[in-house]
């Protein structure tokens, strides 16, 4: 019996995918779990297995083609066995969307439209790009963009080269012509319109939902940062090779805050609200052309160590876009820090199906009273969002409350 292979949902929050590239062809013969394609989403690139062994005897999407998720995109069969591909594909497509089954044409490239000639040069990197592995969809971008290949570093499989790569490229690996010249529309008057990446589109109906769908409110709080300074001055002395920076400081903190307060470790579930036993902690990483929140899990009960090495080691894997599904899912709490780029306060949008998140500013040093006395000191400003249908104004307080308690005697942090 014939198998329909539909774009799969790689992370609860997809809804469309890019084909990257087929690592099959028509008429192959296939073992289950062999790899089909290598799919690129808004968060990561990754490969697809088949569901099934047997022969490809239809491939209904495009390399570099953007498809809904459950979208019918191949069709694998029994050796031998004699498949009627147009009821099939009436049978299987989504009903929703049916832009990659919609038809039993050959699945060739189709010639492209021809674009406006205009007077740029030709890209000095057309020859030696062609020996250069890297995928369809990322010899695409290179292209328009007038990118040369040669020299990047490709981050997909066996080092080849993704559309991840060349958005990270550095500028040093563009051709010297521009890839895009822009036409004045009036006297004067230059732009340049840049079509939206998947991570982009995504990112923004998310936010969209979230300012929209959630009654927020802001709660701001003042750290004195003195003696987090000190201790984590203490740590670098006694553990050199440990660098726990104080971003990895809030963290902890926040985790150990929220098993204090377990009613900010919660989400709206439309008609009940869903307390979560074990503390995650989203931690917002920007990326090109975005940001992703990798998940620290049970952040209460690892120290600073593991979060320190956690952290890097997520945010690495981030910019590459590298992270699988359950190391980007499953937050329960979020913590977005700008304090490096001298940010000493913001507010951040909720991270659904979150219902609090920190926005943490830089440690600066202002004027305090301690003891009567007037002295320079550290301090740090920290702004709560709150999803109102979860959290009440004293319970978010009482959770910041602790939050600066804990930072402000940083010893705890060690526990």
């Amino acid at each position: 019996m014939a198998t329909p292979v539909l774009m799969p949902r790689l992370s609860p929050t997809m809804e469309e995918g890019v084909i990257a590239e087929w690592l099959v062809k028509e008429g192959d013969s296939i073992e289950t779990s062999a790899l089909l394609c290598e799919i690129e989403t808004d968060k990561a690139s990754m490969e697809y297995e088949s569901p099934d062994e047997g022969k490809v005897i239809k491939i209904l999407a495009k390399t570099g083609e953007t498809i809904k998720v459950d979208t019918l995109i191949a069709i694998i069969a029994e050796d031998g066995e004699s498949v009627d591909i147009d009821s099939f594909i009436k049978e299987h497509s989504s009903s929703s969307n049916g832009q990659a089954a919609q038809t039993t044409e050959s699945t060739a490239p189709e010639k492209q439209a021809e674009t406006p000639k205009t007077k740029t040069a030709a890209s000095p990197a057309s020859t030696s790009d062609s020996r250069v592995k890297a995928s369809p969809l990322a010899k695409s971008i290179a292209k328009q963009k007038n990118i040369n290949l040669t020299g990047i570093k490709g981050s997909g499989p066996n080092g080849r080269i993704i559309a991840a790569d060349i958005e990270s490229a550095p500028a040093s690996t563009a051709a010297s012509a521009p890839a895009f010249v822009s036409r004045p529309v009036l006297a004067g008057d230059e732009f340049e319109d840049i079509k939206n990446s998947t991570m982009r589109n995504v990112i923004a109906k998310r936010l969209l939902e979230s300012s929209q769908g959630a009654p927020e409110f802001f709660l701001t709080i003042d750290v004195n940062m003195k003696n987090a300074i000190a201790f984590r001055d203490q740590l670098k002395a006694a553990f050199p090779d440990i660098k726990v920076t104080y971003n990895d400081m809030v963290i902890k903190a926040t985790a150990m805050a929220l098993r204090q307060n377990p009613k900010c470790n919660a989400s709206w579930r439309g008609d009940s609200i869903r307390f979560h036993k074990n503390i995650h902690i989203s931690v917002a990483v920007a990326i090109e052309d975005g940001l992703i929140t990798p998940v620290i899990r049970n952040a209460d009960m690892i120290g600073l160590a593991d979060i320190s090495a956690q952290v890097r080691e997520l945010a690495g894997r981030a910019k590459d876009k590298k992270l699988q599904p359950e190391e980007y899912t499953g937050g329960t709490f979020s913590v977005s820090n700008l304090g490096m780029f001298g940010i000493e306060q913001f507010t951040s949008i909720l991270n659904p199906p979150e219902s609090g998140i920190f926005a943490v500013g830089a440690v600066v040093e202002k004027a305090v009273v301690e003891n009567g006395q007037l002295l320079v000191g550290n301090s740090m400003k920290v702004t709560m969002t709150c999803d109102h249908r979860v959290i009440d104004g004293a319970t978010g307080a009482n959770l910041l409350k602790d939050f600066k308690r804990i930072l402000e005697n940083p010893t705890a942090l060690a526990l």
